[in-house]
């Protein structure tokens, strides 16, 4: 009889002694357990500037279309995302993301909609003028080990090729056929010719006609690689300018 009298009384120790428990044993652990910041950057790796992998960006002739090209990837990374986001004329956002595994790979390609797609239908963005470009490479654990982002332009009929930020600007002497980009390319295709106060930029055009101009960077000596080695010529390619 005594023990049914205080039966109640024993079941509610246990359910407040099983809380204690939960509580000490599982859920102030899981609080006090630090948790890592997807966007702390601080541990990514400092690669220098000859040995980062360089970017492009090459419109197609008819604009829908922009050919990513990655080259001389050395990072020691496992997979790679990639991320271009663009802005409509309406001031909305498009996306284009994807993640490549690596597998030894050194140069990476793809070709990049300004649009939609669905079921062999396209429909594409007209009027895109700008937009960035991200690239994540992780290693195998999946941690972010290497980031770079650069904003691009895509220009057509205009004599002056500037960067979104305007701090690169290429004057033309005469107007340019269909479409070009202007972008930062994290790294350079060959060591440098000096050291690096000004780019790397590059100018990608969907014409192969050459392009006669001069870039607006008189502190600088500017030089463009022309597939073999760094020149003083103007024309598409990758810029770096070194001191005077």
């Amino acid at each position: 009889m005594k023990i049914k009298k205080f039966l109640p009384l024993i079941v509610f120790g246990l359910g407040v002694a099983v809380l204690a428990l939960v509580y000490f044993l599982i859920i102030l652990p899981a609080k006090n357990k630090p948790v890592a910041n997807p966007q702390d950057e601080s541990a990514l790796l400092n690669i220098p500037l000859n040995n980062r992998p360089f970017a492009s960006l090459t419109p197609t002739d008819d604009g829908h279309y922009l050919d990513m090209v990655i080259d001389k990837i050395k990072i020691p990374a496992v997979s790679m995302d990639y991320e271009m986001l663009y802005t409509l004329p309406d001031g909305r956002t498009q996306g284009v993301p994807g993640t490549i595994t690596l597998n030894g790979q050194t140069t990476i390609e793809r070709k990049l909609l300004l649009g939609t797609e669905s079921s062999g239908h396209f429909r594409y963005d007209e009027g895109v003028k700008e937009g960035t470009l991200t690239l994540r490479f992780r290693n195998n654990k999946a941690q972010l080990i290497a980031k770079y982002t650069t904003q691009f332009a895509l220009l057509t009929n205009t004599k002056t090729l500037g960067s979104v930020d305007e701090i690169f600007k290429a004057t033309l002497t005469k107007l340019p056929k269909g479409f070009q980009v202007v972008m930062e390319t994290f790294g350079v295709p060959a060591d440098a010719p000096g050291d690096v106060q000004y780019g790397p930029f590059g100018i990608f055009a969907s014409n192969n006609t050459p392009l006669v101009g001069s870039v607006d960077a008189t502190s600088y000596k500017i030089s463009r690689y022309n597939g073999t080695s760094w020149v003083s010529s103007f024309d598409a390619g990758y810029f770096v300018g070194t001191a005077q």
